[in-house]
């Protein structure tokens, strides 16, 4: 654990990562199709109220994003040895909102998920996990880079810890890889329910827990009994797969209910994932509606 969370707000919130595209026009736009979109998810998010923001994620999917860098990599396919990229992928970017809000959290894909995502086509590699090591070395650089740009936490994304494909003892070897370079705090994201890896993901060597709570309510359940031994847990009170825009009301219910298990010091509220497939209306309104919810839950706090 870190000794410093850079968090000075009671149930701080945060975003998950990624929001609409919102494509602009114009000369600039020639040169940088998605700098307005990038734009627009920063300055969106600080409108809605969001204490820790993103970039946005707008550059392209979760996997390409990173791998289309990395040496050793085309495409799909693994065709020699995976080095780490020449710079950091995402820095340009996490800059800009950096000079826009004073919390920003850089975002990456975990090694064990980039690598079931692609095919090995060189024999250097035996199996995924050999790969996703190597990739850790990549990711490690990338965090390390977000790290030096002043960054306030780092989140690590690996959704298919939850599907049971995925060697999990590779995958901590990989994180405590990643984790152990960077001073900052570092978050593990995990999408759905977590009935069969629970424990395993609780003993990830990361400060912070991601998960989805607002979809996949069991994991509340599964948490009540368990032992967050210091880690702090983002709770996901947003449906990022739905596009109803959830009421006030509702997110203050689902925070309610976290807080009947945790102290409000352990939690991160923010959405279950990210928001990249919902409309730009809807988006921002889920946030807008979050960050209020949350100003309600705080001000109750406050009065007992």
């Amino acid at each position: 654990m870190k000794n410093a969370m850079p968090f000075d707000v009671l149930l701080p919130t945060t975003v998950v990562g990624s929001y609409p595209v919102v494509r602009g026009h114009g000369i600039r736009s020639l040169f940088d199709p998605l700098s307005f979109a990038v734009k627009t998810a920063v300055e969106e998010q600080i409108t809605a109220g969001i204490d820790i923001i993103s970039d946005g994620q707008v550059r392209g999917d979760m996997v390409h994003l990173f791998t289309n860098s990395l040496p050793g990599i085309k495409g799909q396919e693994v065709i020699g040895k995976v080095l780490p990229a020449e710079t950091t992928i995402t820095a340009a970017d996490t800059k800009f909102a950096l000079g826009k809000s004073a919390k920003v959290k850089g975002i990456v894909t975990g090694p064990t998920t980039l690598a079931h995502a692609l095919h090995l086509s060189s024999k250097i590699y035996r199996n995924k996990e050999e790969l996703a090591l190597d990739l850790s070395v990549a990711i490690a650089k990338e965090v390390q880079g977000l790290a030096e740009t002043g960054v306030c936490m780092v989140q690590v994304d690996e959704p298919i810890f939850s599907t049971g494909a995925a060697d999990l003892s590779t995958g901590r070897e990989a994180l405590q890889r990643i984790a152990s370079g960077v001073s900052i705090p570092v978050c593990l994201h995990v999408c759905g329910g977590l009935g069969n890896v629970i424990d395993d993901v609780l003993s990830m060597p990361v400060d912070i827990i991601d998960l989805e709570f607002a979809k996949n309510p069991g994991n509340l359940d599964l948490l009540s009994e368990k032992d967050l031994k210091g880690k702090m847990l983002g709770y996901g009170c947003i449906d990022s797969s739905s596009p109803e825009v959830e009421s006030t009301a509702t997110i203050i219910s689902r925070i309610q209910k976290g807080l009947e298990v945790f102290a409000p010091e352990q939690l991160l509220i923010d959405p279950d994932c990210g928001l990249r497939m919902q409309t730009r209306d809807a988006a921002f309104a889920k946030l807008t509606n979050m960050v209020s919810a949350t100003t309600i839950v705080r001000n109750e706090i406050a009065i007992k």
